[in-house]
């Protein structure tokens, strides 16, 4: 875009954590954001100039809102595709990241499918429907534990579990799911999980962050470490995946790779989330450039900044009554919070973060 960046307004789709981030990196840029979610109260519409309240499929309250912005992105990969061209059909500029990116990864088969037929590696992996098909994959593989998930809408542990045939959750997962597309992917003996964030502009410059190391509880991020402590070599794979990842889908915005980094040395993709993610916050605090801030300066036609690190950091993700010890948190040296203005806790819901900030390398 030609005008200055106080001249621009945002539209971002979906008014949670993310969208709260990335509208407060928007006002450091002097860019005013407008949500739009059918949420009241929302995180994001507390930091923001304007909420418009409707669903996704509200085509007068999305033309609206296609009015009042230069640009519109989203800040979760689960808003229907038929809005993204819906806007689309009203304006000169796409939604972005574009919608080749959302429809992928709204779905895990397509998802698999694509990064295994761009040469990508994953754990292995079959659509199933009945215990008949989980009983001949596991003929196929071997072994006897496995992951069966939805193919849609999971996030944080939800839609999935670990089984086996013997498992009496099993029938009570399919019973719950009927209906529902599955995919079973191999249970895979990682020596840890690792993501990295690449941000990449209309232009093509890319910039990343990472990778991180991240620790997983209850299914639900709990812990990412920067620097990761792994190879060199290791390293090395993990970006270039991503920036392959970026380039096949000629990404503008903001894309997140998740990893399996296995005993072997071999790295397997987990996932891809068409987006800012959790394991990026840190770069609020630890960086010149947050990754929010870069989601905001990719989608509005501004050039990607650096993601260079001034500081080693430790985040931990305040998870329902985690909230409670921010006392004792705070009490840490150079610890930074970040509360998400969300009125209730509740097991398994992300209420803030907190990052540890050391000298790199210390």
């Amino acid at each position: 875009m030609d005008r200055l960046s106080s001249e621009l307004t945002l539209g971002i789709l979906g008014g949670g954590q993310l969208g709260r981030m990335s509208a407060m990196a928007a006002a450091r840029l002097g860019i005013s954001v407008v949500i739009f979610c059918p949420d009241e109260d929302s995180p994001a519409s507390h930091v923001s100039k304007e909420t418009i309240i409707a669903q996704y499929d509200d085509k007068a309250a999305l033309q609206k809102f296609s009015n009042k912005v230069d640009a519109i992105s989203y800040e979760f990969e689960n808003i229907p595709v038929e809005t993204i061209d819906y806007l689309n059909s009203l304006r000169q500029s796409p939604v972005l990241p574009d919608k080749t990116l959302l429809h992928v990864s709204q779905d895990r088969i397509k998802e698999k499918t694509f990064l295994n037929e761009h040469g990508i590696n994953t754990a292995r992996w079959n659509e199933v429907s009945n215990i008949s098909d989980i009983e001949n994959t596991i003929k196929q593989w071997g072994g006897a534990e496995f992951i069966l998930k939805t193919t849609r809408f999971g996030y944080d542990g939800k839609g999935q579990i670990k089984s086996s045939l013997n498992d009496a959750v099993l029938g009570d997962f399919l019973k719950e799911t009927t209906g529902q597309a599955l995919i079973m992917e191999e249970l895979v003996e990682f020596s840890c999980e690792a993501s990295v964030i690449i941000a990449r502009d209309i232009e093509g410059n890319s910039e990343t962050y990472g990778p991180m190391l991240n620790e997983h509880e209850n299914h639900i991020l709990h812990k990412t470490t920067v620097p990761a402590s792994l190879s060199k070599s290791i390293e090395d794979k993990t970006i270039k995946i991503t920036t392959n990842i970026a380039r096949y889908i000629n990404l503008t915005g903001v894309l997140t790779v998740e990893f399996f980094i296995c005993k072997d040395g071999s790295v397997l993709v987990n996932e891809i989330a068409p987006r800012t993610h959790n394991s990026g916050h840190w770069s609020i605090d630890a960086c010149c450039i947050s990754q929010f801030e870069n989601h905001v300066r990719t989608v509005c036609g501004l050039l990607v900044g650096s993601t260079d690190r001034h500081s080693d950091a430790t985040m931990l993700n305040l998870i329902g009554d985690d909230v409670n010890n921010i006392p004792a948190l705070l009490d840490a040296p150079h610890a930074c919070l970040h509360l998400y203005g969300k009125k209730q806790a509740r097991d398994g819901r992300k209420m803030g973060h907190i990052t540890f900030l050391k000298s790199k390398g210390a």
